[in-house]
């Protein structure tokens, strides 16, 4: 990872923390598997637009740095908190 993309790296993190502070986010962090690296956020919404508009503004999008997929659970079982 270059210098530019670990500060970008880190501004992402920064963009996405108010929701892991306000527990929305349910898990969020780096994968590392075979083929690389790339990240994994899970997130509890109500309004998807919202979200995907949030994430088109996330600065790893803006700066061309990487892209974010955005999906739907449709249904899933979590572990009581």
């Amino acid at each position: 990872m270059t210098d530019e993309e670990r500060e970008i790296m880190g501004r992402h993190a920064a963009y996405w923390r108010p929701l892991v502070d306000a527990g929305d986010m349910v898990v969020f962090g780096p994968i590392l598997d075979s083929t690389g690296s790339w990240g994994l956020g899970v997130l509890e919404a109500d309004d998807e637009d919202k979200v995907r508009e949030f994430a088109a503004n996330d600065p790893v999008v803006t700066s061309g740095t990487a892209e974010i997929e955005v999906g739907k659970m449709l249904a899933g079982y979590v572990r009581p908190r």
